[in-house]
């Protein structure tokens, strides 16, 4: 109950605490990283320095220290040029390269960017010039950073994709449990009914007004059947979607409102596609009772299907209200619905349909306000 209740709040502060973490810990290498270089360039300056000695070596009594300082750079790629602008020396780099005077001068234009040259001086004259490099150890202290924001990404892509996935799972689970049990409690009261009626068919009773009832319990076993199939894994089978399609269209036709001027476009030919045609009837009542909503009950609906050579496509089309463009994928989330009364669930319950047990797709392909939005589904050809 605590963790549901502050849940929220707890996932934030981990989020704000890790962020914190990670910057710190960036800001710590940044840091690391110019003191380093700072150390680089004195241990450089220090090599000038022996340089300017070892050059009046016959007054230098320190000859021997001179030297070992010159021979203990073993990291630092350098270049010493003299004021014409010819290599004098070099230190850790590609021998085999160092006689390429374009390869020298590239060297040279890229230390230039890493370090600010060191001039060789005598007296007040200068006589040669240090250019030198980022050592390998600073290089790959400078990629560290970006190593270690891979490495949070990742970590955060594999905790999202987890939660997510826990999400979905647990999702799957309310929406099976429901619609179990909704059947469960719709065919009670309709086994009774059922019975009524072969009991009223015994009876002197106008036989008009029990075949309308006998509409009705059809329609009530449909929709049980319904929940019961989308309770668990549906079976599909090779079907015509023209013929069950142009079905669910006269069905709904003849049941909605005269003010709506219906209209199909559909091929004369069979089209066969995978299907399962309680759950595919579901999704196109769905769409429709959707699109009449947006029309306020008046307008032009028009089902269209067309052909790929490897899918098809049904679209829904009203002329109702329409949709901004950030409410296309919204709309298809459960609990989200832009009319005042509803339970957001027809649109969240096509896409469950068509996506995980037909393994289509369902989206808005257009839409505009006040002049209407068009629903597509494509699903792949038997």
């Amino acid at each position: 109950m605590v963790f549901t209740k502050y849940g929220n709040t707890l996932r934030w502060v981990i989020i704000v605490a890790s962020f914190a973490v990670v910057s710190l810990i960036l800001w710590k290498t940044y840091e690391f990283f110019q003191h380093f270089k700072e150390e680089e360039r004195t241990k450089m300056e220090n090599w000038s320095f022996a340089q300017t000695d070892f050059i009046n070596s016959d007054t230098n009594a320190n000859l021997e220290l001179t030297l070992k300082i010159l021979n203990s750079n073993k990291t630092t790629p350098m270049l010493v040029v003299n004021e014409e602008g010819a290599l004098v020396s070099y230190n850790n780099l590609d021998e085999t390269k160092i006689s390429d005077s374009a390869y020298v001068k590239k060297l040279i234009l890229k230390f230039q960017e890493e370090n600010k040259p060191i001039p060789v001086k005598l007296g007040d004259s200068i006589v040669s010039t240090i250019y030198y490099g980022n050592s390998e150890l600073l290089n790959k202290l400078k990629y560290y950073p970006l190593a270690l924001l891979l490495i949070v990404f990742l970590f955060g892509a594999v905790i999202f994709f987890f939660y997510r996935s826990n999400k979905n799972a647990t999702q799957n689970k309310l929406w099976s449990g429901m619609a179990k049990e909704t059947a469960h409690q719709i065919g009670t009261p309709l086994s009774s009914l059922i019975g009524w009626t072969e009991i009223l068919k015994s009876e002197n009773i106008n036989p008009t007004y029990i075949a309308e009832i006998e509409k009705d319990i059809d329609r009530l076993q449909t929709i049980t059947e319904r929940f019961s199939k989308i309770g668990s894994l549906p079976t599909l089978e090779k079907t015509d979607i023209v013929k069950e399609t142009i079905d669910s269209f006269d069905y709904l036709k003849a049941r909605s409102s005269k003010l709506i001027d219906f209209e199909i476009d559909s091929p004369d030919d069979e089209i066969m596609v995978n299907l399962n045609k309680q759950l595919y009837s579901w999704t196109i009542e769905n769409l429709v009772k959707n699109a009449i909503d947006a029309m306020k009950g008046r307008g032009k609906l028009t089902i269209a299907i067309s052909q790929l050579e490897d899918a098809i496509m049904v679209s829904v089309t009203d002329t109702g209200k329409g949709l901004s463009k950030k409410n296309f994928n919204k709309i298809f989330e459960p609990g989200f619905t832009t009319k005042k009364r509803g339970w957001g669930l027809g649109l969240s319950l096509a896409k469950r349909i068509i996506e995980d047990f037909h393994n289509g797709k369902i989206k808005v392909l257009h839409s505009e306000i006040g002049k209407g939005t068009t629903f597509q589904i494509t699903l792949k050809r038997a």
